[in-house]
């Protein structure tokens, strides 16, 4: 797995999001973009995450910054993740894992013994101009939305 280049323009991608509308990292310009890439919607650990981050929404809007979460996942399963979590942020489909192989996240992993190909969970810091400037590649699922807030307010503000 090798990560964009920091410094550099981040990936450009179009995808479906949880109300299958088209959804561009182009339509943020102007604003930071934290993408997170996820395994899988309603799972425990994927909650945690993204609750997190749904609590902290007011503090991501005072920082300029929107939030994306990708996964494999269908935009109808996404769908009810958002509405079962009362979810507040856009989430995105990448079922063919075509965006999580551009930015390194899709690979092999092990888990109870099983090895298979999957998104490994990263987070990317993109600024304003589109440029990469941060990945963060061991994330804790129960303090990620602190440890990104903290990034962004020492980093990009």
């Amino acid at each position: 797995m090798k990560y964009p280049e920091i410094g550099k323009k981040a990936p450009e991608f179009t995808l479906h999001d949880q109300d299958n509308r088209e959804v561009s990292l182009a339509d943020y310009l102007g604003k930071n973009v934290l993408i997170y890439f996820y395994p899988k919607a309603s799972t425990p650990g994927c909650t945690v995450q993204a609750c997190g981050i749904r609590d902290s929404k007011k503090v991501f809007s005072e920082l300029n910054t929107v939030v994306l979460g990708i996964s494999p996942d269908s935009p109808r399963r996404l769908a009810n993740f958002t509405e079962k979590q009362g979810l507040n942020f856009t989430l995105l489909s990448d079922e063919d894992h075509a965006v999580a192989e551009a930015y390194g996240v899709w690979g092999e992993k092990k888990f109870m013994g099983r090895v298979f190909d999957g998104i490994h969970r990263t987070t990317f810091f993109i600024d304003a101009d589109g440029i990469l400037r941060h990945v963060m590649a061991k994330v804790k699922t129960k303090t990620h939305h602190e440890d990104v807030v903290d990034y962004i307010k020492s980093h990009m503000v």
